[in-house]
């Protein structure tokens, strides 16, 4: 009995003891599998996640840029877009571009107004004519000393060289004349006339082959006030080189170079008809599908020209103001510059974005789409043939540099072509309002 009870004993006592080892494996199994779930290995995601944490914000940036040249927004929205892809890559700058580009008639007044109310773009364009009277109002930054001004060829940087410093980023560099269609005048055994009398046998000749001498597009009156621009250059230049200087001085007057209506007064009567419905997009149109033999405007104009006739040959040659051939030359000059407001509240990006226009890798096809001139040894492309044409001239020293004008008179001129064409004006109330613009904008200036 007592053995049997010893046996029963040590059943139930191995039993227990099996029920405890069991109840242990499982609560460790237990264990474990709650650590997993809550502590992650090494492999796993927790660094990334941490790397991303940390990450610096990029700085957000809006620039205001005002430019004049409203044709090439395409190609200045493409261009913009890999500048904020470049800074935001290597400086970690996410910019944002307002872009403003009014018509070039009204630009300029759009521009001073915003500059006098505190309201300055951070980038803007202005023509380097004008460096003057900005550089007096203070609202230009010294850029001597930025990488994109010193990838400059040497007389490029002279035509925006201004008390010694650089004010401005050129990005036309101009040597510009009259335009003509080359197949016409091939067709018809002509040359660029070198003198007024010249010109009108070939406007005569023209004539009796029923083509228009000349394009007139005079919708924008920025456009016939070119050939104030060309024919006040020839004639001063070569008979009156102390114009512009006894102006300032009120010594002179534009009586004393009423010859520029010379070759005015031939253009407007040997020209396309209603020119006053006709802008300078349309006049590219008419004068690239041959309406016209000839047109007083700037190889500016070649994007478009070809856009409309991609088999358009044109040149470009100097315009003839008198019988003396010394007073028929080129134009050389800079137009369109950038320059940098020194109230940006951005200054550093808005420096970025004007030495990206000379980027070592991206500036070149950039030029060469706008079909702009080279200006810096960084443009790798080879120029055009009316540049190449252009540049006979001013090798042979059939050049001068584009007439300084005080501000507003340019405008003015420009207003009294359309005025004279339509017959509103005589020639000697163009000379007396002239005489005035001029004068009130020194007093203006000198203030």
């Amino acid at each position: 009995m007592r053995k049997a009870l010893n046996l029963t004993f040590l059943m139930i006592l191995m039993l227990s003891i099996l029920a405890a080892c069991g109840s242990g494996s499982s609560g460790n199994k237990a264990e474990n599998t709650a650590k997993n779930t809550t502590a992650p290995s090494a492999t796993e995601t927790k660094p990334a996640a941490t790397e991303k944490a940390t990450a610096e914000p990029p700085r957000v940036v809006k620039l205001k840029v005002f430019l004049t040249l409203p044709r090439f927004k395409d190609q200045f929205d493409k261009y913009f877009e890999q500048f904020k892809a470049k800074e935001l890559a290597e400086k970690n700058i996410d910019v944002t571009i307002k872009l403003e580009m009014p018509n070039s008639d009204q630009a300029t007044q759009i521009l001073q107004t915003r500059l006098a109310s505190n309201d300055a773009p951070d980038v803007f364009a202005i023509h380097a004519n004008d460096i003057p009277t900005y550089e007096a109002a203070g609202y230009l930054s010294d850029l001597s000393d930025q990488p994109a001004i010193g990838k400059l060829f040497d007389s490029v940087k002279q035509t925006v060289t201004y008390n010694g410093k650089v004010s401005v980023l050129p990005l036309e560099s101009l040597s510009w004349g009259y335009l003509y269609n080359k197949k016409i005048f091939a067709d018809l055994g002509l040359t660029p006339p070198q003198t007024l009398d010249e010109m009108k046998t070939v406007v005569e000749k023209l004539k009796a082959n029923k083509i228009p001498a000349f394009e007139l597009a005079f919708q924008e009156s920025w456009v016939p006030q070119l050939m104030t621009a060309l024919s006040l250059g020839g004639v001063v230049n070569s008979e009156h080189p102390d114009w512009v200087e006894k102006m300032n001085k009120g010594e002179a007057s534009y009586a004393d170079v009423a010859d520029i209506f010379n070759i005015i007064d031939l253009i407007m009567k040997n020209g396309s008809a209603k020119p006053f419905e006709v802008g300078s997009a349309a006049g590219s149109t008419d004068f690239a599908n041959g309406k016209a033999a000839m047109w007083v405007q700037g190889p500016w104009m070649a994007e478009s020209i070809q856009k409309a006739n991609p088999d358009m040959e044109f040149g470009v040659a100097p315009l003839p103001v008198s019988n003396d051939p010394k007073g028929t030359m080129i134009n050389l000059s800079s137009s369109t510059s950038l320059a940098v407001s020194p109230a940006s509240e951005n200054k550093d990006v808005a420096l970025d974005l004007l030495n990206y226009m000379l980027d070592d890798k991206d500036s070149s096809a950039f030029f060469e789409e706008l079909k702009f001139n080279p200006i810096s040894s960084i443009h790798t492309y080879k120029s055009f043939p009316w540049v190449d044409e252009a540049m006979t001239y001013v090798s042979q020293g059939k050049a001068y540099q584009d007439l300084k004008l005080p501000n507003g008179v340019t405008d003015e001129q420009a207003k009294q072509l359309q005025s004279y064409y339509a017959k509103a004006v005589s020639k000697e109330q163009f000379i007396k309002t002239m005489d005035k613009t001029w004068a009130n904008a020194v007093k203006a200036a000198a203030k």
